[in-house]
């Protein structure tokens, strides 16, 4: 359990004493990166479900052609 709560937190230096201020660019990248993964696990994910791939696509198709602007 400790190891949990230990990998939960951010590395941060023990040291420092200043507030929690992240940068813009800091956010954006994780983002990114968060973004980048998450495209690569569904990538992964219609290579290994082929079937259930196809079918969430065409769920996809059916939801746009019924999407009203």
């Amino acid at each position: 359990m400790p190891d949990q709560q230990r990998r939960a937190q951010p590395d941060r230096d023990p040291d420092s004493a200043e507030p929690e201020a992240e940068t813009d660019a800091e956010r954006r990248r994780r983002r990114a990166l968060f973004l980048r993964e998450l495209t690569e696990a569904r990538e992964l994910r219609a290579r290994v479900q082929p079937r259930r791939a196809r079918a969430a696509r065409m769920r996809q198709q059916m939801r746009m052609r019924t999407f009203r602007w």
